[in-house]
C-alpha cells in the first residue's frame, strides 16, 4: 500500500517536466483533499498514513490526465475562489487569486460605506465567481452578469445555486451591443469586468496547461487591439454606470498607463491603478462623472 507521502512523491516525480516542485505538491494535495476528504494539515501532518485500494485507483487516472497539461481544476471539475467553491470545465477560465484581489478591493470599498442597495454589473463573468463572490458578500446588492457563452453561463448559473446567491444571468457580446440590447436603460452602481486582455506576445510565455484546455475567447486579443474589449465595455459604462458609479477592471500589466489614458479621455475621474500581491500593474478603478 501507499502512504500520503508516496503519492505526492509520485506526483512531484511524474509532472516535473510541467510544473515545478512547489507546484506539483500543491497539485497533489488539491487532488487528495478530494478524494479522501482531508484538510492539507492534516494530510501534511499524516503523510505516513496509508491509502485505500479505492483512492488509489481514483487517483492513478487522475495523474495520467495530469501528465497531458490538463489543469488539475477541470479533471476534478472544481475551484476555490474567494472561499467559495465552483464548478469549473473547459467552456470557463479558471479563477485566479489576482482577481480575488479585484473582488476584495470592490467590497474594501463598499464595505466602508453606508449599507444602501447598489446594483453590479459583472461583464464577462465566466464561471460567474466576480457577480456570486460579491452578492455573497453585499447583500443588498442586485448582481447581473452577462457573458458571450451559453456553455459558460449554464455552468454560472449551477454556481450561483451551489453557493445559494440570486444572480441575474444574460447572453450578449458585449462587442456587439444593438439598441434593443437587454442592459438598454439599465443603470448600474457598479460594473466591473475581467475581459480577454493577452496579446499574441504574452501568448509566447503562457504555460502549455492554459494554451492548450482554457478557452482562447476568454483571454486572448490580437497584439493590433490589446484594449478592444476595455474600449467596448468604456462605451457600456458611459450608458449603463450611474454618475459617480464605480468602473472596475482587471488589467493587463504592460498597458496600465494606456488604461489610464483611455479612462481619462472618456471623462472618468479618481482613477486608481492598483498592483496585485506580486507588485504588478493589475486592476484599476475609476469613477463617472
Amino acid at each position: 500500500m501507499k502512504t500520503i507521502k508516496d503519492v505526492i512523491l509520485s506526483f512531484k516525480n511524474n509532472l516535473q517536466n510541467l510544473y515545478s516542485s512547489n507546484e506539483a505538491i500543491a497539485i497533489a494535495m488539491l487532488v487528495l483533499e478530494n478524494m479522501t476528504g482531508m484538510q492539507r494539515s492534516r494530510l501534511k501532518a499524516f503523510e505516513q498514513d496509508e491509502l485505500s485500494g479505492e483512492i488509489l485507483e481514483k487517483i492513478h487516472p487522475i495523474l495520467e490526465e495530469l501528465k497531458t497539461g490538463k489543469p488539475v481544476q477541470y479533471i476534478l471539475g472544481t475551484a476555490e475562489f474567494y472561499g467559495l467553491s465552483f464548478l469549473v470545465n473547459p467552456a470557463t477560465l479558471i479563477p485566479r487569486p489576482e482577481t480575488e484581489e479585484l473582488v476584495e478591493w470592490i467590497l474594501a470599498n463598499k464595505k466602508s460605506k453606508a449599507q444602501q442597495p447598489i446594483s453590479v454589473l459583472d461583464i464577462g463573468t465566466g464561471t460567474g465567481c466576480i457577480a456570486i463572490s460579491l452578492k455573497k458578500h453585499l447583500n443588498n446588492a442586485r448582481l447581473s452578469a452577462i457573458d458571450i457563452s451559453e456553455h459558460a453561463l449554464n455552468t454560472a448559473r449551477k454556481n450561483a445555486t451551489l453557493n445559494q446567491v440570486d444572480v441575474s444571468f444574460i447572453q450578449g457580446d458585449i462587442l456587439n451591443i444593438k439598441q434593443d440590447y437587454e442592459l438598454s436603460g439599465s443603470q448600474f452602481d457598479i460594473i466591473v469586468s475581467n475581459p480577454p486582455y493577452v496579446t499574441g506576445t504574452d501568448k509566447i510565455l503562457m504555460h502549455s496547461n492554459v494554451l492548450n484546455f482554457e478557452p482562447h475567447t476568454a483571454l486572448f486579443v490580437t497584439d493590433d487591439e490589446p484594449l478592444l474589449f476595455y474600449k467596448a465595455i468604456v462605451r457600456v459604462a458611459l450608458n449603463s454606470l450611474k454618475i459617480g458609479g464605480e468602473l472596475y477592471f482587471e488589467i493587463n500589466e504592460a498597458f496600465g498607463k494606456e488604461m489610464v489614458d483611455l479612462l481619462t479621455n472618456n471623462y472618468f475621474k479618481d482613477i486608481e491603478l492598483k498592483k496585485d500581491l506580486t507588485d504588478r500593474d493589475r486592476m484599476i478603478k475609476a469613477v463617472k462623472f
